[in-house]
């Protein structure tokens, strides 16, 4: 019979027969589902040669799409980060009526489908909506053009910060912030060299994995854009439809976000061992 220890403090120990099994079936979930499928763009992107991968990155098209989603990504994600910690420095250092709701507002993008979010914005910029009247009627085109994009990238990234930055803000409470109010501190000044310091690893976490999924993010770019700007993601949905582009194309134009997103995997693991380290 199996001794168990009546000191909360001891770690529970399986049987050795059972890691086995759940770190075999771990291994064989990751190769299947993870590793195989990221080696297999690799393996179709250089299928055709070096020279045919190399063309695929350097046509116009793509270079347009890279273009594009760099520029979405650029306003989105600092938008975003100034979003962010005022959200968190105002959910998480202050109380105040209607706070739930908020939170509640702020987790929307989770709970709601891009292509749905991506929708709104076609009822809410069309020229059924009186605001998508008044803006055809001023000329401003957000619709089928890169105002479009850059909103549906901001509305499905924007809750990436804040939700990073609230659980830290949260635990810290407000203790450093009153103290250095009560040595003759101002407000930016206490934001700057109290506040700020203490969450910069959480914010760098919130920032990579806004700006991942800034650069990835499909559905409601799709649909606010129409087909007529393409980003990374619906560039390589085009090339695989595109049969006359070759099988290689869109794996070679794929493995560019394969590769950010291993570089983001990377980073990320960085920024969690500095955040481990912070917090010990």
């Amino acid at each position: 019979m199996k001794k168990t220890s009546n000191n909360p403090g001891t770690p529970i120990t399986e049987p050795f027969w059972v890691r086995c099994l759940l770190i075999g079936f771990a291994i064989v979930f990751l190769t299947v589902f993870l590793l195989l499928p990221l080696l297999m763009i690799f393996v179709k992107a250089f299928s055709s040669g070096m020279v045919a991968y190399f063309a695929s990155l350097t046509d116009p098209r793509t270079a347009a799409a890279v273009r594009l989603t760099l520029f979405s990504a650029g306003i989105a994600v600092p938008a975003n980060v100034i979003f962010g910690i005022a959200a968190a420095w105002c959910l998480g250092k202050f109380q105040f009526w209607g706070k739930s709701v908020l939170l509640t507002l702020i987790d929307l993008p989770f709970a709601v489908s891009p292509v749905i979010a991506g929708l709104l914005f076609v009822y809410l910029f069309g020229l059924q909506s009186s605001l998508g009247a008044w803006l055809d009627g001023h000329h401003v085109k957000i619709l089928f053009a890169t105002p479009g994009i850059v909103i549906a990238t901001m509305f499905v990234t924007f809750p990436f910060v804040v939700r990073e930055l609230l659980p830290i803000m949260q635990a810290q409470g407000i203790e450093e912030e009153l103290a250095a109010r009560m040595l003759g501190a101002r407000g930016w000044h206490i934001f700057w060299r109290v506040t700020l310091p203490n969450v910069k690893w959480a914010l760098l976490y919130g920032v990579i994995l806004c700006n991942a999924r800034a650069m990835g993010e499909f559905g409601a770019v799709a649909v606010v854009s129409g087909g007529v700007r393409s980003t990374l993601p619906l560039h390589i949905e085009g090339l695989y439809q595109d049969f006359s582009s070759g099988v290689h194309a869109p794996f070679a134009v794929a493995s560019i976000l394969a590769m950010l997103g291993v570089l983001t995997l990377i980073v990320k693991a960085v920024v969690e061992r500095k955040t481990a380290e912070t917090e010990d």
